[in-house]
Order: structure tokens, then C-alpha cells, then sequence
């Protein structure tokens, strides 16, 4: 029963599809790992089985090779016997010629004995070795899927990794791309321009504080001239300016 449940999964194992397993796989790679898990330990269980079924079958073969060389040896003690009997017969001695022919027919019954049992196991050594050729040939074609699971592991795995190195070019190159203000470089950009408004603006407002400075100082000054006349009138003198026009 065990045999026949392990050649029942080495056939189902043989006639699957690969390719259609993998790409109804939401996980091709995980899909991949657990297929060489069941493969690999179904091997190693086929393989036990085979030997087993191999070493039954070899004793099945020694025992009808036993029976078919004791059918021959005993076929030949019956020969044997048989010309005895006729040798004492021909030289007088009849009861010395039956015993040896009774001799013969023993053996003779013996030889149809181990012809019989050597025939009745001729059919399951015919279905053992049926058996075990077909156990080898599921096991091979095991071993070949495995080989081939084991390749489109290393296919996926490469190609995984060619994927991860153009994801990180792709993002390298749009990290530098001038024309997209979101790039790394777009962003540095930005920031510069951004520094370069605020030290206008400083500058702006530099500047813009300067000249209040001055503008003061001109008020400062026409503050001061009018302070002059202020008191050049409480003194009761003229206005300077009115002075020199006269």
C-alpha cells in the first residue's frame, strides 16, 4: 500500500506543470522553494521504496534461480537413477534395478516440484520488475523536475536581482534629473534659489536701512538751522538767511 501511495505521487509529481503552477503562484518564489522541498523529500522516499522493491525482487530472483538449478540437479540424479536400473536390470539384479528406478522417480518428482515453484514465481518477478522499472523511470523524471525547479530558482533569484540593481539605477538617475523639480537635484535647486532670494532680501533691507540713515541726518540737519534762527531771533538780530539777503 505505501508502494503504491508513493508511485501514485512520483506520477503526479512527473505529470506537473511547472510553468502553470508557477504563474498561478502569488508567490512564484516561495511557490519554487516549497516544489523542491516535496520533490527532495519525495525522492529520497521513492529511493527507499525503489531499493526495497529492487532487493525483493533480486531475492525473488535467487530463489527462482535456486529452484530452476535444483529442477536440473535433480533431473539429472533421476537420469542418473534411471540408467542404474537399467545397467543391475540388464546384469540380473531386478530388485537392486527398482530400487534405483524408485530412486529416479523421486528425484523426478522433485525436479517437477522445483519446475513448478520456479514457474509460479516467473509472473511476479514479470510485474516486480515492471514495477521497479517503472519506480526508476518516475524517479528519474523526479530528479529531471527538481533540476528544473532548481534552475527556475536561480532564474527567479537572478532576475530578482537584476530587477533591485535597474530599481536602484532608475531612482538614481530620476534623483538627478534637472527637469523634475521633485528630483534630489530639483530639491538642492530649490534650496540655493531659496537662499539666494533670502540674501536679496537682506540686502534689500540693508539698503533700505541706509538710506533711512541719511534721510535722518538731512532732517537732523534742517532741525539744527531752524534752532540757529530760533535764536538768533530771541536775541533781536535777523535771521540769517534774511541777513544775507539784504
Amino acid at each position: 500500500m505505501t508502494k503504491q501511495s508513493i508511485f501514485g505521487r512520483i506520477s503526479t509529481l512527473v505529470r506537473a506543470n511547472i510553468n502553470s503552477l508557477l504563474d498561478s503562484a502569488e508567490d512564484p518564489q516561495k511557490m519554487i522553494d516549497q516544489l523542491v522541498r516535496d520533490y527532495t523529500n519525495n525522492i529520497a522516499e521513492a529511493e527507499s521504496a525503489i531499493a526495497e522493491t529492487i532487493g525483493n525482487l533480486r531475492l525473488l530472483e535467487r530463489d527462482h534461480q535456486e529452484d530452476v538449478q535444483s529442477a536440473k540437479d535433480w533431473g539429472n540424479k533421476a537420469i542418473a537413477a534411471s540408467r542404474k536400473a537399467d545397467e543391475l536390470r540388464g546384469s540380473g539384479h531386478t530388485a537392486d534395478a527398482d530400487k534405483f528406478d524408485n530412486l529416479a522417480k523421486i528425484a523426478l518428482q522433485r525436479q517437477i516440484s522445483a519446475e513448478s515453484e520456479a514457474r509460479s514465481a516467473e509472473p511476479q518477478i514479470a510485474t516486480q520488475t515492471e514495477i521497479v522499472d517503472k519506480l526508476k523511470s518516475g524517479l528519474n523524471g523526479m530528479k529531471d523536475k527538481l533540476g528544473e525547479l532548481k534552475t527556475k530558482r536561480s532564474e527567479l533569484l537572478a532576475r530578482a536581482k537584476v530587477a533591485e540593481a535597474q530599481t536602484k539605477v532608475q531612482d538614481a538617475i530620476g534623483s538627478i534629473n534637472v527637469l523634475d523639480p521633485t528630483s534630489e537635484l530639483g530639491r538642492f535647486e530649490d534650496k540655493i534659489r531659496r537662499q539666494e532670494a533670502l540674501a536679496q532680501g537682506k540686502a534689500e533691507i540693508a539698503a533700505s536701512s541706509l538710506d533711512a540713515q541719511f534721510e535722518s541726518l538731512e532732517d537732523l540737519g534742517e532741525l539744527t538751522e531752524v534752532e540757529a534762527r530760533l535764536a538768533a531771533l530771541k536775541a533781536g538780530g535777523k535771521p540769517q538767511a534774511a541777513l544775507e539777503s539784504e
